[in-house]
Order: C-alpha cells, then structure tokens, then sequence
C-alpha cells in the first residue's frame, strides 16, 4: 500500500494513467502531468493537482519531478498505426521523452514504474510468453516500447534507483476512450451497442491476453513498493482469447444481433499473445482477478 507520498502520474489524464491517479487520490499527495492529446481531466479527483505540459517541455517536467517519491510513467503516443506513419515523432514522445523522465528520477531518488508493452516481443516462438523470451518488435511503437523497458532497466543498473518495467498486454476497462486507435473491446463495444458489423481484422485466429485496468492498478502498486526492483514483468492474466471468440463474447454480452465481418490484417500486428506471469507471481504477488467475461459484464452494465 502507498500512502502519505508525493505520487506523480504521467499521462495521468488517460486510460490507465487516470486509474492509477484516482486509487492514490486519497491517500496521496498526487500529480498529474498530461499534455490532454487524448486525455481528459474530467473523471480525476478533485484532490490531484493537474497541470497540462508534455514531458519534453523541461519547466513542466520540473515542476511536475520536484520532490516527487514515486513516478508512474503511463504517458506516450500509444497508436501502432501513427507510430508506423510517423515513426520520428512516435520515438521522441515514448523514448527520448522516457530518458529525460528517468533522468529525473535520478536525481530526485524517486522510485519509477514505467509502461512497458508485451508488444516488444513481436511473434512469439511460444506462448505464454517469459519476461526472458526473444525480442521481435514489429512497428515504431514496439522499438519505442523495448528502448525504454531497456533504458528503465538499465538506469536500475547503473544509477542503483528503484526502477520497473512493467509489460502490459491488452488492457481494457472502463473509461477506455473509441475511435480508430481505442482498444479492441471498446470498439467491439461501440459497433455492437448500435448494431453495426463487428468488424475483425484479419481471419480472427489471432489471439491475446486481455486484462482488466483494475488488474494493472494492482500490479503497478505492487511494482511501487517490492524490494525485487530493476527486473520486468509481465501483467496479463495467462489466458488468450481469439478475436474472433472475444467478437462473439461482445457480442453475446450486449444481446445484439451485429453481423460479425472481417476486414485485412492491420500491419505491425502479431499472431498470438498470452502472458507467463511466474515471476509477477512470485515476486510482485500479483495475481489478476477479473475474468474476460465478467470485465465485459462490467463494460455493459457499469457495475461489478
């Protein structure tokens, strides 16, 4: 448990970021720094101090590291597309921005847990996948993700500050914005609620391990406060689903009648993916509690 520290949340006005934020809120002197690209501060706790800057912009990042005890780094350009479109600036606003933030994790002594992405290791050789499993990242956005997953480890290394990985896989919840670039669930959700074809990319086969935003809460306050730091970890829940199957699983959910189609495969996008999560378990005591059906439950109803 956190409690009575200074807790800075970047990009703490978006999906995970803004969970994080409101689970400290209470207990927590808590900020956040969100340049609101894709945030907003409308679900945030009256209690957590906001100021709108990007990480790049050194007066923001001063004020936001000042002092500061704990850093969850949930802020980047999320979207394999755009980081396929424009791969420049996908690489300053995750790595470069990541170094600077680290920097100043040094310097402040401050313990950091940072957003990593199961998306480093590309195609799997198997499934589930280890921490120590081959790396093959397939866009932009997953060389971003292993350069600061890297560097996070490295700076553990090197400077001895208190700094974790953690490697999310598909994480979906509530407060997960639509549109193009949202999460596979919200989609599915959107297109289902109006009767609209659910729309799978691909032949549907692929498979992933989607976990809940209240599982990744958890394991980042786990990270914040074990002694096994300087190591990655994955957060998933060790089970895949096709996407076909979760198609079906909206679908039913949702009692609606949408034809489900399929449309190319995204490029960038890999096959299989499903989290071993032994080490999660041994050393951070995670332990995912939300099943997939009962999450989507949650989606529709807006209750547990």
């Amino acid at each position: 448990m956190i409690d009575d520290r200074t807790v800075l949340v970047t990009g703490g006005a978006g999906f995970i970021g803004g969970h994080i934020a409101a689970r400290l809120a209470a207990e927590n002197d808590v900020r956040v720094l969100d340049n609101l690209s894709t945030g907003s501060t409308d679900h945030l706790p009256a209690e957590v101090e906001f100021v709108q800057g990007d990480l790049r912009d050194s007066s923001a990042l001063d004020w936001a590291t000042d002092g500061v005890d704990v850093i969850f780094h949930q802020a980047g350009l999320v979207s394999v597309d755009e980081s396929i479109e424009e791969p420049v600036r996908s690489h300053r606003t995750n790595a470069t921005a990541t170094v600077e933030l680290l920097e100043r994790a040094r310097q402040e002594d401050a313990r950091i847990v940072v957003a990593s992405s199961c998306a480093i290791y590309g195609d799997p050789e198997q499934t589930p996948i280890a921490e120590d499993a081959p790396k093959r990242p397939k866009s932009p956005y997953a060389v971003d993700k292993l350069a600061i997953d890297q560097y996070t480890r490295t700076f553990a290394e090197l400077y001895d500050i208190d700094a974790i990985p953690l490697r999310y896989f598909n994480v979906y919840g509530p407060g997960q914005t639509g549109g193009e670039y949202s999460g596979v669930i919200t989609a599915f959700l959107e297109q289902a609620r109006s009767g609209e074809p659910i729309t799978v990319h691909g032949d549907g086969e692929q498979t992933r391990d989607f976990v809940h935003v209240s599982d990744v809460v958890d394991a980042n306050l786990a990270a914040a406060t074990t002694d096994h730091t300087g190591r990655a970890y994955n957060v998933g829940t060790g089970t895949s689903t096709s996407i076909r199957k979760l198609a079906e699983l909206v679908r039913d959910v949702v009692g609606s009648r949408s034809e489900i189609v399929h449309r190319d495969a995204r490029q960038g996008d890999v096959r299989h993916s499903e989290a071993d999560l032994s080490r999660a378990r041994e050393l951070l005591k995670y332990e995912p509690t939300i099943s997939l059906e009962n999450g989507l439950a949650e989606l529709v109803t807006g209750s547990r």
